[in-house]
């Protein structure tokens, strides 16, 4: 990671230079919204003049870990996730994270993701008294109906009110997911919100040469999804969605950007749709920003970037009331948000926000409504909370010495 030289500019207006170590199972250039928010993060931490660890797992022989005087990688064993074998699930690793704190004691630790990393990491930082954050991003609990596994929902929740309550503070994107996890037990949750790239994201890098490739002219309507191509994102109501735009809009085309275990499957049931893969960056800009409208009929997210991301590409989003779409959307200014598992009036908000005199305002609409989410303010909450957290922590045990 190539970052500027430390100076006394990076250093004005920090109250303190915070040593952070970041856990996580996820991270860039891995593309998913977890990996996306933690780089993000990491990067404005770095930037505003703290340290950071990161550890994660190997990704692959070729995964070499960066280093330099503000950031570290530590990188442990990794075994596959199944229908993920891309991404690494990480083993338990606290011998290793006791030996590197004790040596490299950091000030917090952020604990991103919950699987046997993050719980090992919370174990290492309870033995060494450092104080840990953890972040709730994925709802696995509500994965399990999609997979043949509704029974798994229960205990899936028990493990995660446990993991959370081991640490001093749960961190969420939106204050309905706070009091979410605050009715089902966990004791205490703070809001950090999510930002977005405005610069790279961006109606500017609409390409009509890219339309061509999918065989649209100017005027045809192009409606997209983008993210992972799975059970869980609900994909079935944005191709009913689709096909009812397609009776009005007879040219209209539907472009899937993403990849996922459902991806091979939904080609051979519906070949005629556009399938572009994975995009990263300018590329995927290039694809949001391309587009007319975007569906995001997903109902298991626990805040879903590419929502904004599709906002400040200046594509009205069509989505259920929760998450991101509950926190952005206003219909009729920006998008479309509709009752949480109501199929038709989902259906029925894609008609009205592809209406030719509704869409354009909803396009000026989405940039406007997002132009204030600045990654390097998100990040100040971030420390905000990490200073609070550890003054607690200090006090504790300057409480405890004295007596």
């Amino acid at each position: 990671m190539n970052q500027s030289p430390l100076t006394l500019e990076h250093l004005a207006g920090v109250r303190r230079q915070l040593r952070v170590a970041v856990v996580t199972e996820t991270y860039p250039p891995e593309v998913n919204g977890v990996a996306m928010t933690t780089g993000r993060l990491v990067s404005q931490l770095i930037e505003m003049g703290h340290i950071v660890t990161l550890v994660r797992p190997r990704q692959g022989a070729a995964d070499i870990p960066a280093q330099d005087e503000r950031f570290e990688e530590v990188l442990s064993r990794g075994i596959p996730i199944p229908k993920y074998n891309h991404l690494k699930m990480g083993l338990p690793a606290r011998h290793l994270l006791t030996k590197l704190w004790s040596v490299r004691r950091p000030d917090v630790v952020q604990i991103v993701t919950e699987g046997p990393l993050g719980w090992s990491a919370l174990g290492a930082a309870r033995k060494l008294r450092i104080p840990a954050i953890t972040e709730f991003h994925t709802n696995f609990h509500s994965y399990s109906r999609y997979y043949g596994v509704g029974w798994l929902k229960q205990p899936v929740e028990a493990y995660l009110r446990r993991f959370h309550n081991k640490g001093e503070m749960c961190l969420v994107p939106t204050r309905a997911m706070a009091d979410k996890l605050s009715r089902k037990g966990v004791r205490a949750v703070e809001v950090v919100a999510r930002g977005v790239d405005t610069a790279l994201f961006s109606p500017a890098r609409r390409s009509e040469a890219l339309r061509e490739q999918w065989g649209a002219r100017p005027e045809t309507l192009v409606a997209t999804v983008v993210g992972r191509v799975a059970p869980e994102k609900n994909l079935a109501l944005a191709l009913r969605a689709f096909d009812a735009l397609a009776e009005r809009h007879g040219d209209a085309r539907l472009v899937v950007v993403g990849d996922g275990p459902s991806l091979d499957a939904l080609k051979a049931s519906h070949p005629r749709h556009i399938y572009v893969g994975m995009r990263t960056g300018e590329d995927l800009a290039s694809h949001y920003a391309s587009a007319d409208l975007f569906l995001f009929p997903s109902t298991t997210e626990t805040f879903g970037n590419v929502a904004t991301e599709a906002l400040a590409s200046g594509l009205p989003v069509v989505g259920y009331d929760y998450a991101a779409v509950a926190e952005r959307v206003k219909t009729g200014l920006n998008g479309w948000r509709v009752p949480m598992d109501d199929e038709a009036a989902f259906v029925h908000a894609a008609m009205a926000a592809a209406n030719p005199g509704a869409l354009e305002p909803l396009r000026h609409g989405a940039r406007e409504s997002v132009l204030e989410l600045d990654w390097r303010a998100i990040a100040q909450t971030l420390v905000d909370v990490m200073e609070s957290v550890l003054a607690r922590h200090e006090a504790r045990a300057g409480l405890a010495a004295a007596r």
